[in-house]
């Protein structure tokens, strides 16, 4: 009740933005696999993604190399983790590793 007092007290008055949990968009996530983890808390993970060919439309695998930020170095070569988006941390890391899924 206070609230909608206020903005009828003040017109034009606009709510309190909300929090970047509520409008942030979801970020992107891939499962993939361990190529390398030579590197101090950084991972190179492969991506295998199955997509028909645009114009025989016979399904081909792309395969594609993400370096992942590993904080704690827990992933290792062989496993299967879930890496997420997120901002960039150096010249080639724009993602972040999430969980390690299987060794």
């Amino acid at each position: 009740m206070a609230e909608q007092q206020q903005t009828q007290d003040r017109p034009g008055a606009q709510p309190p933005p909300l929090p970047a949990i509520y409008t942030r968009p979801a970020r992107k996530t891939r499962v993939g696999e361990v190529i390398s983890d030579r590197m101090n808390k950084t991972i190179v993970v492969r991506t295998v993604t199955r997509v028909p060919h645009p114009k025989f439309g016979k399904i081909v695998k792309q395969v594609r190399r993400f370096y992942a930020h590993d904080e704690e170095n827990k992933a290792k070569t062989g496993d299967t983790v879930r890496i997420m988006e997120t901002r960039p941390l150096s010249k080639l890391k724009r993602w972040r590793l999430v969980e390690v899924l299987g060794k």
